[in-house]
């Protein structure tokens, strides 16, 4: 199986995997990021065609394409949702969605894997990523990795009394630990990436479970409004 996953719910980022047949884990063929949010709509295009030829891999190569449906910001979203309906139409192959808090729940599973040392715990775990105006995007997750909660937006005193993972947690740290919370610092700068949005997708896949549809998950209305004058406006 070879795939693109695509996630703009934080920074801009693709990655290239491949699942071996004769096993389940998956491998980053390739893969880039960048943390320049206002240019989602310049690098993505690029970076994904330069991934691509670093991995000798053709777009119609590919069985699917994963990209992170959120939550995150309006426009970094509509980037990589709309970039991978549009690769996926002129390739000829699938396009799923995926919640893109799911890239760190694997993340910590992974790191819990390496280390010895599961970093969930056995009430399981939460993780947040900032979603700006004091507030975070987050879910619950069980000790597996299974979603129990979430996505939802909100304060950091909304969050389950968890250890809490994700670049969001690092930001209300004080205000997580007053309900019980913990900031789990290893992870205090991490963002969804693409290669593990993909590597989430594909454990998905080999389970049977269904992955989502592209549309996005705001959680909230955009900031750009229409003009009062122009919604009463007649047609020209």
């Amino acid at each position: 199986m070879l795939i693109l996953a695509i996630d703009t719910s934080a920074a801009a980022s693709a990655a290239v995997l491949s699942r071996p047949s004769a096993d389940r884990s998956a491998e980053v063929l390739a893969s880039f990021e960048t943390t320049a949010t206002n240019t989602h709509s310049e690098v993505l295009a690029p970076g994904i065609e330069s991934l691509l030829a670093e991995a000798g891999v053709a777009g119609a190569e590919l069985e699917g394409i994963v990209v992170g449906v959120g939550p995150g910001p309006f426009t970094g979203l509509r980037v990589g949702i709309a970039t991978a309906r549009t690769l996926g139409f002129a390739w000829g192959i699938p396009v799923h969605g995926a919640m893109s808090l799911d890239a760190i729940a694997w993340d910590v599973l992974v790191e819990g894997e390496r280390t010895g040392q599961p970093e969930a715990g056995e009430g399981g775990f939460s993780v947040a990523i900032d979603a700006r105006r004091q507030e975070l995007y987050w879910a619950r997750y069980a000790a597996d990795g299974e979603l129990l909660d979430g996505p939802h937006v909100g304060v950091a005193e909304t969050l389950p009394g968890l250890p809490t993972h994700g670049a969001g947690a690092g930001l209300y740290a004080e205000r997580l630990e007053a309900v019980g919370a913990t900031a789990v610092p290893t992870f205090n700068d991490r963002r969804p990436s693409a290669a593990s949005l993909g590597a989430w997708a594909i454990r998905a896949l080999d389970q049977g479970q269904e992955l989502l549809s592209t549309t996005p998950l705001y959680l909230r209305e955009s900031d750009a409004k229409v003009p009062r004058q122009m919604k009463g406006a007649p047609a020209s």
